[in-house]
């Protein structure tokens, strides 16, 4: 499969999304937000240093997010329980998506082979994805920084209304 690019069609996904006005546990589809811009914030593993920052950082932002009338999720192949857990430790007003078949992470290209120490693994790419009302990917964000990441995407939003 080649990469997702900028002008294609968002995959299409069914999953749990948990937190937010989702609560405990609500099933989701990607069709479920049609005329709604999505913001599909793809990381490693709830409760490590980069997550948390990068989540922290979307939860201090949360506000001028909000107000952008997107809709966004943080993804994980983590449990519904582990989100839990990450949304209640961190006070996480957005929901966060259960992918632990991995269905998502690997339709949208971010289920790749990492390193540490040495050591090749398969794992999650930090990579956000800004959806338009339509459908259609409008940005991409490929290994973003945790700290900037908010900023990046209240750009992308505020553009998108324009």
């Amino acid at each position: 499969m080649s990469a997702l690019q900028v002008g294609d069609k968002a995959p299409s996904f069914s999953t749990t999304a948990v937190g937010g006005s989702y609560g405990v546990g609500t099933p989701l589809t990607l069709p479920d937000l049609k005329g709604k811009s999505v913001v599909l914030y793809f990381y490693p593993k709830d409760d490590t240093p980069g997550c948390t920052t990068q989540a922290c950082g979307i939860r201090d932002s949360w506000k001028a997010i909000k107000s952008t009338g997107a809709e966004l999720f943080g993804v994980s192949i983590d449990t519904v329980k582990a989100h839990e857990k990450f949304i209640a430790k961190f006070d996480l007003p957005f929901p966060l998506l259960a992918d632990t078949d991995k269905s998502i992470v690997e339709a949208y290209g971010v289920w790749v082979e990492k390193s540490m120490y040495g050591k090749k693994y398969m794992g999650t790419e930090r990579t956000t994805f800004v959806i338009n009302p339509k459908g259609m990917i409008i940005a991409i964000f490929p290994k973003v920084k945790p700290a900037e990441h908010a900023a990046l995407v209240i750009q992308a939003l505020k553009e998108l209304k324009d």
